[in-house]
């Protein structure tokens, strides 16, 4: 075949592909080709590695844009997570969770433990291990969650708001406790709760014993309400009370005299 017309060939096969959505093929149609013709790979080979290669690229663009809608403050994953430092939390159970069964379930994970013992790293860790899944995740923390639902109610986008989300598999909610709520803040957290029981999975962080959230809840009522929903069914991990970060920094400045506190 002259060098003309397999130009041609790869054009038609480029057009194709752009037609019918399948970049990855086109990019890796000569290459490949190259590959089967050495190795004497037959044509269903051949088409098998492109039609893999396409799928696993889509794959990777999903959990790239799921990883990208969560709105993580940072990517963390739990095999970063150091349990020696937190022996309070069982390894065990948090692998179990990674593989995703409490969403199946529906059942709400909560982290409690005071600032610096690992809560948030573990919710994200939970986040991204749902992301590669292809499950729609979306993290945010207490106080912004109710500021934008307070938002939209004023500009009477609360319902539209609401309904986006609810379509996530995972809401995320970090720093429960940290902010005391006003009521109406306290309605909007409960009701985003209330919606996914049994439903869908939520995972919660907070520096509060259950005892207590009317610290930050003052509604009794609503508070026992919202308690109700958050550990029903749910997978309660406490994290310590010796933060982690400030054990880090104590170890650093002992090796290292010369960290100023």
């Amino acid at each position: 075949m002259s060098t003309a017309t397999e130009g041609l060939k790869h054009s038609a096969i480029a057009q194709y592909c752009k037609l019918l959505r399948l970049p990855t093929v086109a990019g890796q149609s000569s290459q490949l080709a190259e590959q089967a013709e050495r190795e004497h790979h037959t044509y269903l080979a051949y088409l098998e590695a492109l039609l893999i290669a396409e799928v696993e690229e889509r794959e990777r663009n999903t959990v790239t844009r799921r990883l990208m809608d969560a709105h993580l403050p940072r990517v963390k994953t739990l095999d970063e997570f150091d349990f020696s430092q937190t022996p309070s939390v069982s390894a065990a159970n948090i692998a179990m969770l990674a593989e995703g069964g409490y969403i199946e379930r529906a059942e709400p994970v909560v982290f409690i433990g005071d600032s610096g013992t690992g809560k948030t790293h573990l919710l994200t860790g939970l986040c991204v291990a749902a992301c590669r899944q292809k499950r729609r995740v979306r993290f945010t923390t207490a106080a912004n969650l109710v500021n934008e639902l307070v938002e939209a109610k004023q500009q009477l986008q609360l319902r539209r708001v609401l309904a986006r989300w609810a379509r996530y598999d995972v809401i995320a909610i970090d720093e429960v406790g940290y902010v005391p709520l006003a009521e109406v803040g306290a309605e909007f957290l409960f009701q985003v709760v209330a919606e996914r029981a049994e439903k869908a999975a939520v995972i919660l962080t907070t520096n509060l014993p259950f005892s207590e959230w009317t610290q930050v809840i003052p509604n009794a009522r609503l508070c026992k309400a919202l308690l109700d929903r958050i550990t029903d069914q749910a997978h309660i991990i406490e994290t310590g009370t010796e933060s982690y970060r400030f054990r880090r920094t104590m170890d650093q400045r002992r090796r290292n005299p010369r960290i100023k506190n």
